[in-house]
């Protein structure tokens, strides 16, 4: 459904002061979660606490979704209704203008859910955890729906700024507090389940991460909404696509230089160590060789992705148990982990890092069209006029990724291919949109109150439960031996 012509103005509802910056720079999982205290800011004459230490998020919608009386249109209001609803039937509002935008708060929540499941369930069900390489599983889908949900809160979050330069301070502040609590968490700084000690080498520590990857994608999504984002004067369609025309450009941009890096780069041969399993202190380290040589190989040994990650950080500073150890060249137990089968490569026991840099950048890709979805609803108030404007692109996407793997461009979550970015962000589309036609439109709010909860406490949830930190702590109460602890007196070995 396209806009008409006669838009007015568009004029988004405006922040007091600064309050609503403060509240609404969406970031990560949970949009206000990573400030590691509370303020208090004094707004119309009222104090508002803003708790983003792993609490709540303020993403709200920035348009009204839904009416008491959806017949009775509102008193006034700074949209004329002509300007993006359809006539066909009464456009649904609601009242409260800081009302939440409770569809992405439950879908947050389910992605922390299928992330819990994947992460403890995998092991047990294999085909739903990580694919070893090519290929689409459940749990491949976890990244890219948060990236697409940061994606849309940056959106509701931004859509008035008082002051860019403020703006971009506080994206940078929470930009830096995500990493480096992404190197405490994923660097290696915690030992994991049964072993009570902890500290990292400095020389071989992880530098890349989920929180890391969310980060960056978040910082450069956050500033392609400042700053490259133009007049809030949209009276026609193309008034409307010049408005983002930039941010488009530097998606285009990013995809290009992703395809002309990965096909475009010579990869070497290359080398790696293993230590050695003698018991003996002076056993050296295993040497194994990988034969390259080659451009555009998109294999787990020679492609440019873990070149890039090996000459920029170091072999050594890369994820030591890689995803494609779990594939039938490497592992007798394929899909799971297990012992080498005769004849194995020798890229097998290589680490490789699945938030590489290469790879990032179609993750921030991820990101900026989640941001074209959050536009969608600052533009348009027309429940179904939003939802065609969703299903639309995201089925376009789908159709784009069967297209390109069928080409030879196949779906990959560790290379983050052009495909697997297509395939996920149209994914999350249509389940956003499935979503928000349950809880916002229909209100089935009840049913969805569990994963409502969950999606406004995401990133503690995350913390807890998929880093493993609430287990490292609890197995810390022992009776005795540190074996007799509190996880296995209630169950939980590994």
């Amino acid at each position: 459904m396209s806009i008409r012509k006669d838009m007015g103005k568009y004029d988004p509802i405006k922040p007091l002061h600064d309050c609503d910056l403060a509240n609404e720079t969406a970031v990560l999982i949970n949009p206000d979660s990573l400030t590691l205290f509370s303020v208090s800011h004094h707004c119309n004459h009222s104090h508002e606490d803003v708790e983003m230490a792993l609490l709540d998020s303020h993403s709200r919608s920035p348009l009204p979704l839904h009416n008491a009386n959806p017949l009775t249109p509102p008193a006034s209001s700074k949209l004329d209704d002509a300007q993006f609803s359809s006539s066909a039937r009464p456009v649904l509002r609601s009242s409260p203008q800081g009302q939440r935008l409770a569809s992405l708060d439950v879908f947050r929540g389910i992605t922390v859910a299928l992330m819990i499941v994947v992460d403890y369930g995998g092991g047990v069900m294999p085909a739903i955890n990580h694919s070893p390489w090519d290929g689409l599983t459940l749990a491949d889908l976890v990244m890219p729906f948060f990236l697409f949900i940061v994606g849309v809160s940056l959106a509701l979050a931004y859509k008035k700024i008082p002051s860019r330069g403020i703006a971009t301070q506080k994206a940078v502040l929470r930009t830096l507090k995500l990493l480096f609590l992404g190197l405490f968490l994923q660097g290696g700084f915690l030992h994991g389940i049964n072993n009570l000690t902890y500290g990292v080498d400095i020389q071989q520590i992880r530098w890349m991460g989920i929180l890391q990857r969310i980060a960056i994608a978040y910082f450069l999504a956050a500033v392609c909404e400042i700053w490259l984002k133009g007049s809030d004067y949209v009276n026609s369609e193309t008034a409307l696509r010049r408005k983002y025309q930039l941010q488009l450009v530097v998606a285009v941009i990013l995809t290009t230089l992703y395809l002309v890096l990965s096909y475009g780069l010579y990869v070497p041969d290359w080398e790696y160590q293993v230590p050695s399993q003698s018991t003996s202190n002076m056993a050296s380290p295993k040497i194994f060789s990988v034969k390259c040589g080659t451009r555009g190989d998109t294999g787990p040994a020679c492609n440019a992705v873990g070149m890039i990650d090996r000459k920029i950080f170091g072999i050594q500073h890369l994820y030591k148990r890689p995803i494609y150890a779990r594939s039938e060249q490497c592992s007798i137990n394929s899909p799971d982990y297990g012992p080498l089968p005769p004849n194995a490569p020798s890229w097998c026991q290589a680490p490789f890092d699945p938030e590489g840099i290469l790879s990032t950048v179609m993750a921030v890709v991820t990101c900026l069209v989640g941001l074209h979805y959050g536009h969608i609803i600052v533009h348009f108030k027309d429940h179904r006029d939003r939802m065609l404007h969703w299903i639309i692109p995201s089925s376009c996407l789908i159709v784009l990724a069967i297209g390109l793997d069928f080409l030879g461009m196949h779906i990959n979550k560790v290379l983050y291919t052009v495909s697997y970015m297509s395939v996920t962000t149209g994914a999350a589309g249509l389940l956003f949109t499935g979503i928000y036609l349950m809880v916002d439109v229909y209100r089935w709010r009840r049913m969805n109150v569990v994963m409502e909860w969950m999606g406004k406490h995401a990133l503690v949830i995350y913390v807890l439960a998929a880093c493993n930190v609430l287990p490292v702590v609890l197995q810390g109460f022992y009776s005795g031996q540190p074996q007799n602890n509190i996880l296995r007196l209630i169950g939980i070995t590994t």
